[in-house]
């Protein structure tokens, strides 16, 4: 048992001789401070692709493209003509489609198959275009 003891007191004393030596080739200067941090950049507005709502938009000009179209489902309704909207109306009313604030069923079932992007692009296509 004494021997075991005095095997633990060499072992200690070694470890620390060795942290010793190890903390005398550390240089005594102190660590550079962190940079700071950068300043997170501004959140950018999400913006609408004219191009790629040039591949999207068939599904609207059907009906919207068409001056005076009426729609006989799901009751007679004259389709309103949204080009000259501007993108922020048509995006809003997009999402309140899509969330069932606003219940024209065809529009509904529409906005439910698009993406943010999608609304986005499409808003910016007919925002873009002549009243």
């Amino acid at each position: 048992m004494i021997r075991n003891a005095q095997a633990l007191i060499v072992a200690v004393a070694v470890q620390a001789a060795l942290a010793g030596a190890a903390m005398a080739q550390t240089p005594t200067t102190a660590p550079a401070a962190p940079a700071p941090a950068a300043a997170p950049a501004a959140k950018a507005e999400p913006k609408g692709d004219l191009g790629a709502a040039r591949d999207k938009v068939s599904m609207c000009i059907g009906c919207h493209g068409i001056p005076g179209y009426k729609w006989a489902f799901p009751e007679k309704y004259t389709v309103p003509k949204i080009a000259g909207q501007s993108e922020k109306y048509i995006y809003n009313a997009l999402q309140a489609y899509k969330k069932g604030d606003r219940t024209h069923q065809s529009m509904r079932a529409i906005a439910a198959s698009l993406s943010d992007q999608d609304m986005l692009d499409l808003a910016a296509f007919w925002a873009s275009m002549k009243k």
